[in-house]
């Protein structure tokens, strides 16, 4: 039988562990707090981008998780989420403004970051 593995992230010691996924609460090795589950995508900003991690922070607290992220082409929707702050402010201003929740509006992705077609 195959264990996979997936990661699971502790936003205030800003560290990620990719561990057993399983209906355990993981632990953060540092803090002791819950670790959330971040999915199998999840890919760690380094610790010293403040702007990424608030990002990061928001996403998986609303309730999304980093799924998905493959390149076009592939079969997969690529997913997307907000990589800076700024981009969480902008999305929750649209959250506001369009009657969406927080989750809807995180997950909306811009038409400049649209991919290009194919062909």
């Amino acid at each position: 039988m195959v264990t996979y593995r997936v990661h699971y992230v502790c936003v205030a010691c800003r560290q990620s562990h990719k561990l057993p996924w399983d209906e355990a609460e993981h632990l953060c090795t540092r803090c002791r707090a819950p670790m959330l589950f971040a999915g199998h995508d999840f890919a760690a900003p380094r610790r010293t981008k403040d702007r990424h991690w608030t990002a990061v922070e928001a996403v998986l607290r609303a309730g999304l998780r980093y799924e998905g992220f493959e390149t076009c082409g592939c079969g997969q929707e690529p997913k997307y989420r907000p990589r800076t702050s700024a981009q969480v402010r902008a999305r929750r201003r649209v959250a506001a403004r369009e009657g969406l929740t927080e989750a809807e509006a995180l997950a909306l992705r811009d038409p400049a970051d649209a991919c290009p077609p194919r062909g």
